[in-house]
């Protein structure tokens, strides 16, 4: 495995952060950056440039991660060239389906090509998307076989996301990489850090990812009560205090952070799915804490390991990122030092993070966790 790194800042020219420079054949090349300047088309002519023959993901994201540090209104670069393994890019586009997410991962998960397939990791559009519906339609076809990934960001904005193929990058894209060889050792592995703390309350009233009622109350009525001061700042504040879900049909609870808000309708629209039945109740964290589990997912990633990881992908939630602020990079530093220093390691701060809870095959939408994925050949 052939890896090359490069960052753009600033307007500044591409700065290439490896220790060496050689030339890869047909590299997966992962662009992770400020949605405001991969608005700029020349951004990818320049990449194209760089890596003519390459297969390009371009992501919008709420932060950067090269090696162990966390870049803002960057571009990351990260191009891989499988020397014993194959991969390949389907895509598809939600909007073409009525924003219909498990319908979109029903129509990916046929794209992709089951025999001798290892693993896949989904990057999708994060300002709308169901998570949890897509995932549930990416597994129908595909049982079997391990999922990862996360969804695109835009900072604090909430105002949209863009992802590309091949292509400047445009709203409403889901990709699918899709990795094959024998050699290939890929393992994978998701913590969170955050402590619930209040009542436990049921879910009175939900339609897929959208939220009502709570003890047959306005959610978003009562949400308000709690943050106090802070519901003023919705839907950013709610990153910091996002929800444990506790549903019938899941062994773990599942936290989700809230999208965006309907006033109207005192309703909260959040990442992915909150079934009625469920328990409720608010979470918090502290700087330490995060870290902490940052290092327990590397540690659960690292644990069945084979061989050292020489790639490490990791997304975190924003909501990590806006906790930590300043000492954000210590969660990647955290991560370095379970991994050890022969990975390469990139990702982004996304909208939702995509992995299996611990001794699980089936893949689930996550919030407010640290996400890896670690690959040899």
């Amino acid at each position: 495995m052939k890896i090359q790194q490069y960052l753009k800042q600033n307007g500044e020219a591409w700065k290439l952060l490896s220790d060496e420079t050689f030339l890869l054949q047909r590299p997966l090349v992962f662009v992770f950056g400020n949605r405001f300047q991969l608005e700029n088309d020349k951004v990818y002519e320049e990449i194209r440039s760089l890596f003519p023959d390459g297969e390009l993901i371009i992501g919008s994201s709420a932060g950067e991660i090269l090696g162990e540090n966390v870049y803002d209104d960057a571009i990351g670069v990260t191009a891989i060239e499988f020397e014993k393994s194959t991969f390949t890019v389907q895509r598809t586009n939600i909007l073409n389906y009525n924003r219909d997410a498990f319908r979109t991962g029903e129509i990916l998960a046929a794209q992709i090509d089951a025999k001798k397939l290892k693993h896949v990791l989904v990057i999708s559009e994060g300002s709308f998307v169901n998570g949890s519906a897509l995932v549930d339609g990416l597994q129908t076809k595909h049982t079997s076989v391990s999922f990862t990934g996360g969804l695109c960001g835009d900072d604090a904005r909430f105002e949209k996301t863009l992802l590309g193929y091949n292509e400047s990058p445009k709203e409403g894209e889901v990709l699918a990489i899709a990795f094959y060889g024998e050699s290939l050792e890929i393992t994978k592995a998701q913590f969170g850090g955050w402590t619930p703390f209040g009542p436990e309350r049921i879910i009175t009233r939900s339609a897929d990812n959208i939220l009502y009622e709570l003890d047959e109350k306005p959610a978003l009525q009562l949400y308000k009560k709690y943050l106090g001061e802070k519901a003023s700042q919705l839907p950013q504040s709610a990153l910091l205090y996002p929800l444990s879900v506790k549903s019938a049909n899941k062994e773990e609870a599942i936290v989700r952070t809230i999208l965006s808000i309907d006033e109207d309708n005192n309703a909260m629209i959040l990442a992915g799915d909150v079934p009625e039945g469920s328990m409720v109740q608010l979470m918090m964290a502290n700087i330490d804490k995060i870290a902490e589990g940052a290092a327990k997912a590397a540690e659960l990633g690292m644990a069945t390991r084979r061989q050292e990881p020489e790639l490490a992908i990791l997304i975190s939630c924003i909501g990590r990122k806006l906790v930590m602020d300043q000492r954000v990079e210590e969660e990647i530093e955290e991560v370095r030092e379970v991994i050890g220093t022969s990975a390469t390691i990139t990702g982004f701060y996304s909208y939702g993070e995509l992995a299996p809870f611990n001794g699980s095959q089936k893949c689930e939408l996550h919030n407010q966790t640290m996400t890896l994925t670690l690959f040899s050949e």
